[in-house]
């Protein structure tokens, strides 16, 4: 799953993205377990050592497991090589409070709704068992697949960048940002036109620029309410 997102985000796939994200969904996603194979199958008997992972049993983290934090690349992946909706599939399926739905889920599960875990196995008996939470990056990933790569929120130096990527049957949606100690806050209101990227913007009633899909809002540090939209899929403003 790390292979084939960093192929993606890193331009590397070129053409052939839609095969790569194929293949990902072909193979390393199991919906009934709600889980994303990091490779498959586990390395069990073979001629050649791959190094440590080898060292867990087969499905157990790096063994073909689900090392969220590696899978969470494949889903940013997603969002950043054309598929918002499945994006946000993928990424609803592996969030821990959705393993919890149910007492047979929980059971299953066996760890925290409320944290994530850096991993979940793959092999029965414990398929869909979740492995060690607290003592991971993943959760710090997983919000910025989410804040990032989906809503498309980033923060530069002068400017918020935004590259919504979210399904076309969204109508739309709002954040705030609270950008520095002062208290200045901008309220951002996404607002779906029809399908595709971001295509005009305004901050405070002015117009600012949007290019490729994605618009950039000056910022200012005053403590003030600033209003933001932005307009996807209608005509460029």
């Amino acid at each position: 799953a790390i292979a084939q997102g960093w192929s993606i985000l890193s331009g590397v796939a070129g053409d052939r993205t839609d095969q790569v994200l194929d293949a990902v969904d072909r193979y390393l996603v199991d919906e009934r377990a709600g889980m994303i194979r990091l490779l498959t199958p586990p390395f069990d008997v073979t001629d050649h050592d791959p190094g440590y992972i080898k060292g867990y049993l087969p499905g157990v983290r790096e063994n073909g497991g689900q090392y969220t934090h590696g899978v969470l690349w494949a889903v940013r992946a997603f969002a950043e090589g054309g598929r918002p909706g499945r994006a946000l599939d993928l990424l609803r399926m592996i969030l821990p409070v959705n393993h919890t739905r149910s007492q047979a889920a929980a059971d299953r599960y066996k760890t925290e709704p409320f944290a994530v875990a850096a991993d979940v196995y793959s092999v029965e008996p414990h398929v869909g068992r979740g492995g060690w939470t607290w003592y991971t990056g993943s959760a710090g990933w997983m919000w910025r697949v989410a804040v990032e790569s989906v809503l498309g929120l980033r923060r530069e130096a002068d400017a918020l960048v935004l590259t919504p990527r979210v399904p076309d049957d969204w109508d739309g949606y709002t954040l705030r940002y609270r950008t520095d100690s002062r208290g200045t806050v901008y309220v951002v209101q996404v607002v779906r036109d029809g399908p595709g990227g971001a295509t005009s913007a305004e901050a405070d009633g002015v117009g600012a620029p949007v290019e490729g899909g994605t618009a950039r809002i000056p910022l200012v540090s005053d403590g003030a309410a600033h209003a933001v939209t932005v307009r996807l899929g209608g005509a460029p403003g």
